[in-house]
C-alpha cells in the first residue's frame, strides 16, 4: 500500500454512525477499510497517525466560482484549505465556454466582478471539452489544484446563439441553443445552469428554458438555476421551476437556495413544504446554500433588465445619459428592479466588497449609503458613479438574509452545500474561505444544528449522488482516495467579514487522488485536479 491512515474515526458520507478504523490507500483509491478489532492491521510504505482525527469524504462545492481561479492560483488556498476536492463551476449562467471572440469578450467584461477580466489568462479554448481540456492541463500540464466539474451556462449559450435582445428565439435560434448544450453535455459537462436575475439569460422565457432542459434530461444531466427571484416573489420563482423541470423531466438542483429581504423573514418552511410536496411526488430535487446571511453579486446586477439589454456598452452609455439613469434610478429606488429581486433598494444593506480598478479603493469595505454621507450626496449619484468609473465591476455584500431561514434550509433532505464564492475583491464574502469548516464549527459543533455524520452527507455523498459520480463522494473500498482528516474538536473557518482571506482551523490534511494537497496544515505544491467529465448515454 501507498499510505495507511491509523487509528481515524471515519465519517463515511453517508449519513450513518462513525467508526474507527484503519484505512488504506493504493494507486489513488482506497484500497482497504479494516474496521477497529476486525483483522490485522493494513501496513504500508508509509503511515500516518490519525488517532483524534476524522475522516471524510473530500468536500464538493455545489456552487463555486472558480472557473478562472483554477487557472490562475497554482495553490487555490481558498478552497484547497478548506477540504474541498471538488467544485462545481460553470454557475448562474454565465461562463466561459462555449464562445465565440465576440462572445468571450462580452462575457469577460460583465462577470469581472466575479472571475477578474481575466488579462492574465490565455483563452485558448472555445468549446467546453477545449476548456475542460485546458483544466486538465492546468499549469504546465500539471494539472489545477482541486478538481472541477462544468455546468453549461445558459446565458452564455443565449449571448452565443442570439447575442442581447430581450425577445423570443426564433426556431432556428432555439435549434441551435439546443446543438450548443448537446454538445456540452457530450464533451463532459454535468448539466446546465442559469442566471435568471442576470442578462441576457433572464429573457428566455419557460418554454425556451423548458425546451434545453428537455436535452438535459435525455444526457441524464441536471438543471442548476438562479431562478428570477429570491425576494419578492421567491416562493412563485421555486415554484416556476420545479414545474419546468418536471415538465421537461429534468433533475433540478436550486442554486443558493433561500428566502432574502424583509418580504420572506420566517417563510423557509413555506419553501421546504413545496419541495417536499413535489418531491413525494417523485420530483427528481436538490438544493444548495451557503452557512451565512449575506449575499453576494455584482453592484450592476441591481439594475432593470431591460438597462442590461446590449450589452456592459449599452449598460454604461445608459448610465452616462442623464435621462435613461432617471429612469433606472426610478425603478431601482421606487419599483423593485428585477436584477434586485423586485424589492426596491436599500442602500445600506449594500457594502462594496471589491473594485476593478485600485484608484476606487476607498469604497470597498462600506455601504453605498455610507460612501454617499461621506461625500454629501444621494446614494444613487455615488452608485452610479462607481458603476461608470468602475466599468460595472464593482462587486457587493448584500446584507438582506435571515439566520433562522438559513438554519431550516441546510436541515432539509436533499441540502448540499455551496460557497458561491467569488475570490475577486478587496473584501470577498468570507464564504469563499470559510463555507466548509463553518458548517463544521459553527453549525454542528456549536449550534447542534446538524449531527457530524449528516453534515458530512450533505458536503459529500449527497452532492456526489447529484453528480452521478460512481466513485466519489464516500470512503468505501474501491473509490477515489480523495479524503479529508479534520479535528471535529476544533474545525472552525477563520475567514469574517472583516478578515476574510483567512484560512480554517483544525484541517490538518486533505487529500485529492491519494496525493497530498495540504499536509500538516500547510499548502504542498501537488497539483492533483483535474476536470471531472461525465459520459452518459442518452435517453430517447
Amino acid at each position: 500500500m501507498d499510505l495507511v491512515l491509523r487509528d481515524v474515526r471515519v465519517i463515511d458520507g453517508t449519513g450513518g454512525a462513525s467508526y474507527r478504523a484503519d484505512v488504506a490507500l493504493d494507486g489513488g483509491r482506497i484500497a482497504a477499510i479494516v474496521r477497529e478489532g476486525s483483522g490485522d492491521r493494513p501496513t504500508a510504505a508509509r503511515v500516518v497517525d490519525a488517532h483524534g482525527l476524522a475522516l471524510s469524504p473530500g468536500f464538493i462545492d455545489m456552487h463555486a466560482h472558480s472557473d478562472l481561479a483554477l487557472l490562475r492560483d497554482p495553490s487555490h488556498e481558498a478552497k484547497a484549505a478548506q477540504g474541498v476536492t471538488l467544485e462545481v463551476i460553470g454557475q448562474d449562467g454565465l461562463s466561459y465556454a462555449p464562445v465565440d471572440d465576440r462572445t468571450l469578450a462580452e462575457v469577460r467584461a460583465q462577470i469581472a466582478g466575479w472571475n477578474g477580466d481575466g488579462s492574465d489568462i490565455d483563452f485558448s479554448w472555445r468549446s467546453v471539452g477545449e476548456y475542460l481540456d485546458r483544466l486538465d492541463h492546468g499549469f504546465d500540464g500539471h494539472g489545477i489544484a482541486v478538481n472541477a466539474a462544468y455546468l453549461i451556462p445558459q446565458g452564455t449559450v443565449r449571448m452565443l446563439a442570439m447575442g442581447w435582445d430581450d425577445r423570443p428565439a426564433t426556431d432556428a435560434e432555439l435549434a441551435r441553443m439546443k446543438r450548443l448544450v448537446a454538445e456540452g453535455l457530450e464533451q463532459g459537462a454535468v448539466g446546465l445552469s442559469s442566471g435568471l436575475t442576470y442578462t441576457p439569460g433572464m429573457y428566455a422565457s419557460d418554454s425556451e428554458l423548458a425546451e434545453l432542459c428537455r436535452v438535459v434530461a435525455r444526457y441524464e444531466g441536471y438543471y442548476c438555476p438562479h431562478h428570477r427571484s429570491y425576494g419578492a416573489g421567491a416562493l412563485q420563482a421555486y415554484e416556476e421551476m420545479v414545474g419546468l423541470t418536471r415538465e421537461a423531466g429534468c433533475a433540478l438542483h436550486l442554486a443558493h437556495a433561500t428566502m432574502n429581504f424583509g418580504v420572506n423573514k420566517g417563510r423557509a418552511p413555506e419553501l421546504l413544504a413545496l419541495l417536499d410536496a413535489a418531491l413525494d411526488d417523485g420530483a427528481d430535487i436538490s438544493l444548495d446554500t451557503y452557512p451565512y446571511t449575506p449575499g453576494c453579486t455584482t453592484l450592476v446586477a441591481m439594475l432593470p433588465s431591460w438597462a442590461s439589454e446590449g450589452g456592459p456598452e449599452a449598460i454604461l452609455a445608459r448610465l452616462r445619459d442623464d435621462a435613461e439613469a432617471a429612469r433606472i434610478r426610478q425603478v431601482v429606488e421606487v419599483e423593485g428592479a428585477d436584477g434586485c429581486h423586485g424589492v426596491p433598494m436599500e442602500w445600506d444593506t449594500i457594502e462594496i466588497s471589491g473594485v476593478s480598478h485600485p484608484e476606487l479603493a476607498e469604497y470597498v469595505g462600506k455601504t453605498v449609503a455610507q460612501s454617499a454621507a461621506e461625500r454629501g450626496e444621494e446614494p444613487w449619484v455615488t452608485a452610479r458613479r462607481l458603476l461608470i468609473e468602475d466599468r460595472l465591476g464593482s462587486t457587493i455584500l448584500q446584507h438582506v438574509g435571515h439566520e433562522e431561514n438559513v438554519r431550516q434550509i441546510m436541515r432539509h433532505r436533499v441540502h448540499t452545500g455551496g460557497s458561491d464564492g467569488i475570490l475577486q475583491g478587496a473584501k470577498p464574502h468570507p464564504r469563499a474561505y470559510g463555507t466548509f469548516p463553518q458548517y463544521l464549527g459553527k453549525y454542528v459543533r456549536e449550534l447542534g444544528i446538524l449531527s457530524l455524520e449528516e453534515c458530512v452527507a450533505h458536503l459529500t455523498g449527497r452532492a456526489a449522488a447529484r453528480l452521478r459520480l460512481p466513485d466519489r463522494g464516500l470512503v468505501r473500498e474501491g473509490y477515489r482516495a480523495d479524503l479529508v482528516l479534520f479535528d471535529p474538536e476544533t474545525v472552525a473557518a477563520g475567514s469574517t467579514f472583516e478578515v476574510p482571506r483567512t484560512l480554517p482551523t483544525g484541517i490538518p490534511h486533505v487529500l485529492i487522488d491519494g496525493r497530498f494537497v495540504i499536509e500538516d496544515g500547510k499548502r504542498t505544491d501537488v497539483l492533483a485536479g483535474r476536470s471531472v467529465r461525465r459520459t452518459p448515454a442518452t435517453r430517447g
